[in-house]
């Protein structure tokens, strides 16, 4: 079995794979050994992967190493089933490549665009066989803490699919101004780079993936777990 580990800005999402198929996942918001070693209880990892975008991995990927027979820490060297077209790779977060892998694993040999929105929204283009490169901006949350923390009054309003526009109140005008913002937002990405490639196909992941997809008016593939399965995809690539 393959187990997976995706360290991001706030927390640890670990999943366990047999072949293709995901059999548990869970968000940590640890990634030490005992942690991932009560993830794991009851299951037999033959191999793991790491991305790590803002920790140092090497506690976790020293504990891995010996316990499990293969291990790979994901960086921008590593194999993957497009050419890396960035400037500065090295500072690419390894998750969005991840991503990016799951979905030609999708949607293999397709234009893609891919967004994942959690917490910031990243916009990536995978067209041609390479990784074109792509957008960062505050995801949902963010939008919504900024206009709280940044100003004097404006109350804390949490992210909804809820909301009318124009707003009849505060609460509905932050409500409606942040989500109706993010979807013209990422309907203008979509316009865009489908006038550069006629066959894109748009997918979205990240914890406010389906929220944001429902608003959208076009056609956008939603997979919760585009990035674990990336990872695999990866891992059994690498390994």
């Amino acid at each position: 079995m393959n187990l997976v580990l995706d360290t991001g800005n706030t927390s640890t999402k670990a999943a366990i794979f047999d072949n293709a198929i995901l059999i548990k996942k869970e968000r940590l918001l640890s990634s030490d050994p005992e942690t991932i070693s009560h993830f794991t209880e009851g299951h037999a990892i033959d191999k793991a992967i790491i991305s790590s975008v803002v920790r140092d991995p090497s506690a976790i990927l020293n504990f891995l190493k010996a316990e499990v027979r293969k291990v790979h820490l994901l960086t921008w060297r590593s194999h993957y089933p497009f050419k890396i077209e960035y400037d500065t790779p090295g500072t690419l977060g390894t998750d969005r490549l991840a991503a990016a892998a799951g979905a030609l694993v999708r949607h293999p040999g397709r234009d893609i665009l891919v967004i994942d929105a959690g917490s910031a929204l990243t916009v990536d283009l995978v067209a041609g066989g390479a990784y074109c490169g792509g957008s960062i901006s505050p995801g949902l949350s963010m939008r919504f803490r900024a206009l709280h923390e940044y100003t004097g009054r404006l109350p804390l309003v949490m992210p909804s699919g809820k909301f009318s526009f124009p707003g009849k109140s505060t609460e509905d005008a932050i409500a409606g101004g942040v989500m109706t913002g993010i979807v013209y937002e990422i309907n203008e990405y979509i316009r865009t780079f489908g006038k550069r490639h006629k066959k894109l196909i748009t997918v979205i992941t990240g914890g406010d993936g389906e929220m944001i997809a429902s608003h959208t008016v076009r056609v956008i593939y939603h997979y919760p777990d585009l990035v674990a399965e990336g990872l695999n995809y990866l891992l059994d690539t690498n390994a």
